[in-house]
C-alpha cells in the first residue's frame, strides 16, 4: 500500500517537471462559511491540472530498459496530456487511448503533447488499450490503479500541508480516486485528526456507495456530468487506502457544480473545470458542518471547453 514515504520520494523526483502551485484564498469564501478556505490551485499545473504529477513520477520511475518501449494509457484527457507531457520530457513513445466523447480541447491537449491518439467507445477503453499494448509492448501506466501514479498525486495535498499546516479538513475530487488515495494517506500521516473528504458528482456515486457499503461498486454505466474527469469508476486499490483511512465522501448535483466553476471565474479570476469545481460544490452541501474550521480543497484542473456556461 501507499506510504507517505512514497509519496514524499515522489515530490523528490517530479520537483523539475512540475509546478509548485499556489495556495490561494477569498474572503468572499471564507464569509459564505464562516470559515478558512484553501484552494491548491492544481489548474495552474502543468497541463493544466494534478495528473502531471502521478503521470510524471510513474515515467521517470521507469527503468530505462522498460521506458525504451514507451508507455500507454487510457484517459477521458487530463492523464492522457499529462502522461504525453512526462514521456516527452524523458524522451519516448506515447499512445492514448480516448472515448469517442472527450472534449475537443482535451483531445487537442493530448496531441499537443507529442501523443497518438486512438479513439474507441467509452466502454472499451480497457479492451482498446491492452489490444494495443499487446502490438506494441510499451508499458500501461493506468490513470489511477498505479502505485506511482497515486504517490506523485499525493503530492499536491503534501505541497498544500507544507504551506498550512493546522488544516481541520482536506477535500480533493474522486473518480478512479488516485488523487483521493494519495491525498488520504498524506492528511492521515501528517494531520491524523483531520477530516479527509472526496468530493462526487451525484451522477457517478460509486465512491460514495462503496464507503457506504463498505463493497467497492461498479462504475456507473451511461451517466453524464459535466465533470467529465470524474466519470469513471472507483479502481481496487484507490478504495482500498480510501477505507484504510477513513475517507468521508461527500455528493453534488449538476447545478452546483456549474455554480462552483462560475464562482471560481467570477470572484477568484480563476478557470476551474467542472471536475476541479466539485470540491466546493460539495462543501456547500456541507457548509453548517464546517463552520470555524480550516478547509484545504484541491482545485484539480482548469481544461475546459466552457460547455458549462451554457
Amino acid at each position: 500500500m501507499t506510504t507517505l514515504v512514497d509519496v514524499e520520494a515522489a515530490a523528490a523526483r517530479i520537483r523539475p517537471f512540475v509546478h509548485r502551485t499556489p495556495v490561494l484564498t477569498s474572503a468572499t469564501l471564507d464569509r459564505e462559511f464562516d470559515a478558512r478556505l484553501f484552494a491548491k490551485c492544481e489548474n495552474l499545473q502543468k497541463c493544466g491540472a494534478f495528473k502531471a504529477r502521478g503521470a510524471c513520477n510513474a515515467v521517470f520511475a521507469l527503468p530505462e530498459a522498460l521506458a525504451a518501449h514507451g508507455v500507454i494509457t487510457h484517459s477521458s484527457g487530463n492523464h492522457g496530456a499529462a502522461l504525453a507531457y512526462a514521456a516527452g520530457r524523458r524522451g519516448i513513445p506515447c499512445t492514448v487511448v480516448m472515448p469517442d466523447t472527450a472534449p475537443a480541447v482535451k483531445v487537442a491537449a493530448v496531441r499537443g503533447y507529442g501523443a497518438t491518439v486512438h479513439f474507441c467507445p467509452a466502454a472499451q477503453r480497457d479492451a482498446t488499450c491492452a489490444a494495443l499494448q499487446a502490438e506494441s509492448g510499451a508499458v500501461l501506466v493506468h490513470p489511477f490503479e498505479n502505485a506511482h501514479v497515486i504517490a506523485g498525486q499525493g503530492t499536491a495535498v503534501l505541497e498544500l500541508i507544507q504551506e498550512v499546516p493546522d488544516l481541520d479538513v482536506v477535500v480533493v475530487p474522486v473518480g478512479g480516486g488516485g488523487l483521493c488515495a494519495g491525498s488520504a494517506v498524506v492528511v492521515r500521516s501528517l494531520l491524523p485528526a483531520a477530516a479527509m473528504l472526496g468530493a462526487e458528482p451525484l451522477a457517478v456515486d460509486d465512491a460514495a456507495r462503496s464507503l457506504a457499503t463498505g463493497v467497492r461498486q461498479g462504475r456507473v454505466v451511461g451517466a453524464t456530468s459535466m465533470a467529465d474527469g470524474l466519470l469513471t469508476g472507483l479502481g481496487a486499490p484507490n478504495f482500498e487506502l480510501l477505507v484504510r483511512h477513513r475517507v468521508r465522501i461527500v455528493t453534488c448535483d449538476e447545478p452546483a457544480i456549474a455554480l462552483a466553476c462560475r464562482f471560481f471565474a467570477e470572484r477568484m479570476k480563476l478557470v476551474v473545470e467542472p471536475s476541479g469545481a466539485v470540491p466546493l460544490a460539495a462543501l456547500r452541501s456541507i457548509a453548517t458542518e464546517l463552520r470555524g474550521k480550516r478547509v484545504g480543497m484541491v482545485l484539480s484542473g482548469g481544461n475546459t471547453d466552457f460547455a458549462w456556461l451554457r
